[in-house]
């Protein structure tokens, strides 16, 4: 049996790794979304499924007791080619799956659903499916919930993504402390090679401030003796 490809899939496994959640323990707001597809359509089983180089895994399911199943068995291998929602009403009679080990045998599908999870970009990491163990089509107004379901996903996706871009970035954040050897005459640093640079050329290397430079009232009497310094309250 041969899954499809995407066109775009080595952008989609690109894609679906920078989200960093492929075996994540379970999570609240996740398990909450497939409980709810679940009862929106009236199905026995839903599930969040992810699908990676050769497997599809479930991030959260309710009726399935399997986290995972080889990419070429899965029913949201061929929904992430699709831009809706793909349903197939009785899977013993599409020949794309009327073989497929998981209708012959457990869990036994007829009734499948799923609405891709697109990425902003395009790339489509999975779905959220429903499945059932009897012939069915889903009203347009399910169609509807099961997209906006992935919606959420893609949104609690987005929102993860960017917090673990957050701190990484706050984690390669160099900070100063500790003593910091500075020439008493020139006001060179020490850097932690042990060579001397300009305190802006250091501060910049070790922090995100940026430099703008003037002359101080001090400094503007010594060595600027003919212009008359202005007292600032």
């Amino acid at each position: 049996m041969k899954h499809p490809l995407p066109e775009n899939e080595s952008a989609r496994l690109a894609a679906l790794r920078r989200y960093q959640i492929l075996d994540t323990a379970p999570e609240a707001a996740y398990d909450d979304i497939v409980s709810l597809a679940a009862h929106i359509t009236d199905s026995p089983m839903a599930a969040i499924s992810l699908i990676d180089v050769d497997r599809q895994w479930f991030k959260a399911r309710v009726g399935l007791t399997k986290f995972a199943t080889p990419r070429e068995q899965a029913f949201c291998a061929h929904t992430i080619l699709q831009t809706d929602v793909m349903e197939v009403e009785d899977a013993s009679a599409d020949t794309r799956f009327l073989d497929n080990p998981l209708v012959v045998g457990d869990p036994h599908i007829r009734f499948y659903a799923g609405a891709p999870l697109v990425t902003p970009a395009g790339e489509a990491l999975g779905s959220v499916c429903i499945i059932d163990r009897q012939p069915r089509k889903l009203k347009p107004e399910q169609q509807d919930a099961l997209k906006k379901l992935a919606a959420m996903v893609m949104r609690n996706l987005e929102y993860r993504k960017v917090c673990g871009e957050l701190a990484e970035s706050l984690a390669k954040v160099k900070t100063l402390s500790g003593l910091l050897p500075i020439c008493s005459w020139c006001k060179k640093v020490r850097n932690d090679e042990g060579y001397w640079q300009q305190v802006e050329a250091y501060l910049k290397q070790h922090t995100d401030a940026a430099f703008t430079h003037g002359v101080c009232p001090e400094c503007t009497r010594k060595h600027f003796p003919a212009i008359k310094v202005i007292k600032q309250d």
